[in-house]
Formats: structure tokens, C-alpha cells, sequence
């Protein structure tokens, strides 16, 4: 056989009927005939369904399309799109077949296989399959203490993605503004310049204002001031009205130059109207310009308030990437605990390799026995035949010695059925010992797993359960033989 890897031959049927309970076979009514004279596509359609099924991840199949190199080359690749599919699969199939240690497998045990090699490679293939279930159910406990880790990984893995979409959209629309947020923070500038100017500009026209205010207040000083001093002039005019008799041209030039004073006054009073008129429009001025400068303030402010809400989002990125970080740091000390559980699994294998070898040992012992006591029994039963004979030839000879010759007949009988019964008692020892020998095993297990942690100088328990079992099968052994004879 072509294989360092020990596992028995199947028969067809067994292979056909393993291939339809694993869903692997290549058609619905797969016999034992088409196993025993196989066709070219037998092989690579069970392949193909068992990667398919145990080997493949979903979504990591084969596509079918050609590399660049490939239709470099080709001059028509769709005239071998089938030759390089089926090359594909017998790379993946070399592959996985020298991984569990069966060697030689060449393109023609692919192509057009023998009967020989189709059932080694098939028989191959189910041990694994049997050896994987195994497996599985031997790990089942340690994958029940976590339930929920394939389902948190998964959580995770969608939040993660979840996010990761976040990102890029987030990063994406801020791409898309970013020409919008340099054109605002464009304008933001050139508002604050020109606030500053508004501002400088305000601070002038409000010292103006001042001034205004001051020289109105001066006006309304001397207004007040020509009041008195009108009512004053009144009076002295009324007091030189009486006194008009007595001296008219005196009193007529005081009266006229008390006109041209008035004339003057008044004169006065239009010039401080027609100031004050001028520093109300100038005001009315100012106040508008304030009121264009309170919109411009409004509106950059609300500009100021884009710019802050810009920021608040880049601060909630920033957030989700550092609680991004943090759950794939999880995720990492998830994997770190998968590779543990991994070293754990693959110590409890070469255990369960080392017992396996121990059962079989013992198994084989104890094969080897029960053959050695049927061969025994059997040159007892040869031996019975001769006295069958003679008791024959007696009967023959003398008929007077009928009763005697029966008599030996019942005798030989019964020492038949003795012979017989001890052969049943025999295997039922034999079967009796075959069901202690769980236990024993199960106790030689337990002792290995306290010597597993004292060290790697500990002593090999397959050679302790060698030396214990090899003396207590050797004793029944002789008291087997004893009672025998």
C-alpha cells in the first residue's frame, strides 16, 4: 500500500453507502458496481462534493475565472476552462491526501483510476471522515464551555464591519465637505477682518457721536443761555419802554441794537438747527451701519456654530475609532484563547493516540489467546472422532454388544456437551475480562493525567499498562490450561 497512514479497506458497498450518509456521492443512485468498475468522473466528482462540504469555507471556492498569466499564455482560454478546473481540483486533492499521509496519488489515479485505487482512495477519504467525527465529539464538551463565543465573534466581527462603514462614510462626507468647510472658514476670515474693520469703524463714529453729543449739549448750554438772556433783554426792554418818554433816541438806538442782537441770535439758532439735523442723519446712519453689522455678527456666528458641530463629529470619529481599537483588542485575546484551547486539544489527541495503542495491544493479546483456546478445542473435538469410529466398528462386529456400544455413545455424548460447555464458559470469561478491561483503562487514563503534570521525565503509561496486563493475562493463561486438563 502507498500509504504511511494506517486505516482498513473498505468494500464498495460500505464505501457507497458511507458516500451517500456523508452526502458526498456524485449521483443519487450510486451502487456497489459502479465503485467496483469506477468511471473517469467518479473520483473528481466525490472530491469535488467533499470539499465542498468538510474542506471549503463558503464564499472560498474556485470562481472559474483565468488569471492574467493564464490567458497570457493560452491563445484560446475558453477552449480550457474545463481541463484547468478539473488540474485545479487534482492539486487541491494531492494536497489534502499527502496532508493525512496517503502518498503517490498521481493525475492518472485522478483521471482513469483503477478499481484498486478507487477503493483505497475512497477508503482514505471516509476514515477521515470517521476519524474527523471523532474528533468532533471529542471536543464537543470544550466547545459547550463557551456557547456563545461563535456568536460573539460574529457580534463582534458585524460590529466591527458596522463601524468600519461608519468610518468610511464618515471620512467620505467629510471628503465631500471639506471643500464646502475651507470655502466657510474662507469666509470666516475675511467676516472677521471685516468685523475688525466694522469694529474699528464703530469705535470712530461712536468717539464722532460723543463729540456730537457734546456739542449739542454746548447748543443746548447756549440756547438756554440766549433764553435767559432774552428774557433778561425783555425785561430791560420793558423797563426801557417806561422809560421811553423820557428819553426816545437813547431808548430807540437801544431798541435797535437789541434787534440786531436778536437778529443775530436767531441767526445762531438756525446755524445750531442745521447742525443738529446734520448729526441726526449722521446718526441714523451710524445705527444702520450697527444693524448691518449685528446681521454680520449673526451670521458668523452661525458659521462659528457649523464650524463647532464639524469638530463635535470629527471628536464622535475619533471616539468610534479608539472604541474600534478596543474591540479589536478583544477580538485579539479572543484568538489568543482559541490557539490556547488548540494546544490543549492537541495535547488530549496524542493522549487519546497513546490509549488507543494500549486498547489495541491488549485487544490483540487477548485475540491471540482466545484463537490458541479454539485451536485447542478443536484438537479435542478431532480426537473424539476416532472413538466415534471405533464405537462404530464395535457395534458392527458385535451385536450382543449393542447396549455397551450405547453406553459409550452417551458417555462420548455428554463428554461433548461438557467439552462444550467449557468452551462457553471460556467466552464468557473471555467477555467478562473484555468488559473489566474499560474500567482498567479508564483507571490507567486517570494515572496518566496525574503524571501529565509532574513533568516530561515522567515514566510512558503504555509501558506501565504493558507490564501490569502482560502478568495477569500469562495467570489466567495457566489456570485456563489447568482446568483444561
Amino acid at each position: 500500500m502507498a500509504s504511511g497512514f494506517g486505516f482498513p479497506i473498505l468494500s464498495p458497498a460500505e464505501i457507497a453507502e458511507q458516500l451517500f450518509q456523508y452526502g458526498i456521492a456524485p449521483i443519487a443512485n450510486l451502487r456497489p458496481e459502479n465503485i467496483a468498475s469506477p468511471q473517469p468522473d467518479l473520483l473528481p466528482g466525490v472530491l469535488a462534493r467533499f470539499f465542498d462540504s468538510f474542506v471549503d469555507a463558503p464564499g472560498d471556492g474556485e470562481d472559474g475565472l483565468l488569471g492574467f498569466s493564464d490567458l497570457e499564455v493560452l491563445d484560446n482560454p475558453e477552449h480550457h476552462a474545463e481541463a484547468i478546473r478539473v488540474l485545479r481540483l487534482y492539486n487541491k486533492s494531492q494536497a489534502f491526501l499527502d496532508s493525512i499521509q496517503f502518498k503517490d496519488f498521481t493525475l492518472a489515479d485522478f483521471t482513469r483510476p483503477t478499481p484498486r485505487r478507487v477503493v483505497e482512495v475512497l477508503s482514505a477519504l471516509i476514515n477521515f471522515l470517521f476519524y474527523r467525527e471523532e474528533k468532533v465529539t471529542l471536543l464537543q464538551p470544550i466547545v459547550s464551555e463557551t456557547p456563545d463565543y461563535h456568536e460573539r465573534t460574529l457580534e463582534l466581527k458585524a460590529r466591527m464591519t458596522q463601524l468600519q462603514k461608519e468610518i468610511a462614510d464618515h471620512e467620505l462626507a467629510e471628503q465631500m465637505e471639506e471643500p464646502m468647510a475651507q470655502q466657510l472658514e474662507a469666509d470666516v476670515n475675511a467676516l472677521q477682518q471685516k468685523v475688525q474693520v466694522y469694529n474699528k469703524q464703530q469705535l470712530a463714529l461712536r468717539a464722532k457721536a460723543a463729540a456730537i453729543n457734546d456739542k449739542k449739549e454746548e447748543i443746548h448750554r447756549k440756547i438756554t443761555q440766549a433764553d435767559f438772556e432774552l428774557t433778561k433783554h425783555a425785561q430791560e426792554n420793558s423797563r426801557l419802554m417806561s422809560k421811553l418818554v423820557k428819553s426816545p433816541e437813547k431808548v430807540q438806538r437801544a431798541l435797535e441794537e437789541k434787534k440786531s442782537a436778536r437778529a443775530k441770535l436767531k441767526e445762531s439758532e438756525k446755524i445750531a438747527m442745521q447742525n443738529d439735523q446734520e448729526k441726526s442723519a449722521t446718526l441714523e446712519i451710524r445705527n444702520k451701519a450697527h444693524e448691518k453689522l449685528t446681521k454680520q455678527h449673526s451670521k458668523i456666528q452661525d458659521v462659528h456654530e457649523q464650524l463647532v458641530a464639524a469638530k463635535t463629529v470629527e471628536k464622535e470619529v475619533k471616539a468610534r475609532k479608539a472604541k474600534l481599537n478596543d474591540e479589536s483588542v478583544s477580538v485579539m485575546s479572543f484568538d489568543a484563547q482559541i490557539v490556547d484551547w488548540q494546544g490543549k486539544v492537541h495535547e488530549m489527541e496524542e493522549r487519546l493516540k497513546g490509549k488507543v495503542k494500549e486498547r489495541n495491544q491488549i485487544i490483540a493479546d487477548e485475540n491471540q489467546k482466545l484463537g490458541a483456546l479454539s485451536s485447542e478445542i478443536e484438537g479435542k473435538l478431532q480426537c473424539l472422532e476416532p472413538r466415534e469410529k471405533k464405537v462404530e466398528a464395535t457395534i458392527a462386529k458385535a451385536s450382543n454388544l449393542c447396549s455397551e456400544a450405547a453406553s459409550a455413545r452417551t458417555a462420548a455424548t455428554a463428554e461433548q456437551q461438557k467439552i462444550r460447555s467449557k468452551f462457553n464458559s471460556i467466552v464468557k470469561a473471555f467477555n467478562t475480562y473484555m468488559d473489566s478491561v474499560d474500567p482498567f483503562l479508564e483507571g490507567v487514563e486517570e494515572v496518566g493525567r496525574q503524571s501529565a503534570g509532574e513533568g516530561a521525565s515522567a515514566p510512558d503509561p503504555s509501558a506501565a499498562v504493558t507490564t501490569k496486563t502482560t502478568p495477569r493475562a500469562s495467570a489466567m493463561s495457566k489456570k485456563r490450561a489447568r482446568k483444561r486438563t
